[in-house]
């Protein structure tokens, strides 16, 4: 079965524990440990440790999407120590400023592609400039940005098929004109549908999508993706 799972930030907005709990009361195996905002990796990486995670079969975190330069060697450190627990992490690459630095996590870092706000790993050919600094890096695939990016899903096909071999995580949710991840719609199940197949089944699938504010629910948003990728039972060769 197709392994789902949740992003911790979309739960339960910097409250890691609260969302653990919520996901494992759903029976949610798959799991990404949020730190999307600098101020809450920190507590994060300290509390790791000593979180309960036997429960989930997939563990990842996600690096602070914004963060000055100046910062950029402290963040490496402290993922660096969770990176040692064997946690892929996943980073946009606009906040890569020395993207030799991060060729320390070696294959468990995960490069993510971008919303259309962003300067660079937009598109393939933007990705592909990251991924020849940082060669060992893989591949974390958010299929809403994709589509912002766009709507025809071609983009779509084309960062699949250039990183295939590298494709160890996919986002999932409907990501609107603001950049914001909400609830998948029924346009957006059948764009994502489109591509699904180019997509192995064995890829943990991570839900981004906005429930903190009772937008929607977990359950109902692990159908949505379920539906979104019904299709890769089709998987090519």
């Amino acid at each position: 079965m197709r392994p789902i799972g949740f992003s911790t930030g979309a739960i339960a907005r910097g409250d890691f524990r609260r969302a653990i709990s919520l996901l494992l009361d759903h029976q949610v195996r798959v799991i990404e440990l949020s730190a999307l905002r600098y101020e809450e990796l920190a507590p994060l990486c300290a509390a790791i440790p000593d979180l309960d995670l036997g429960g989930f079969t997939f563990v990842s975190l996600h690096a602070p999407s914004q963060f000055d330069r100046s910062l950029e060697c402290t963040v490496i450190d402290q993922l660096l120590q969770v990176s040692q627990h064997g946690l892929p992490i996943i980073v946009h690459p606009d906040v890569m400023y020395t993207p030799a630095r991060w060729t320390a996590f070696g294959p468990n870092l995960l490069i993510e592609n971008m919303d259309r706000r962003k300067p660079i790993g937009r598109t393939a050919e933007e990705m592909q400039q990251v991924f020849d600094v940082v060669e060992q890096a893989r591949f974390c695939f958010d299929i809403g940005h994709s589509r912002q990016v766009d709507p025809s899903m071609t983009e779509a096909w084309l960062l699949l098929h250039a990183f295939r071999e590298k494709l160890a995580e996919v986002h999932i949710s409907e990501v609107n004109t603001s950049s914001r991840h909400d609830p998948i719609s029924k346009n957006a199940i059948a764009a994502f549908r489109s591509v699904a197949r180019y997509i192995p089944e064995q890829t943990p699938i991570i839900s981004e999508a906005l429930i903190d504010e009772g937008q929607s629910d977990i359950a109902t948003e692990l159908q949505s993706a379920r539906e979104s990728l019904r299709d890769l039972h089709l998987a090519v060769a």
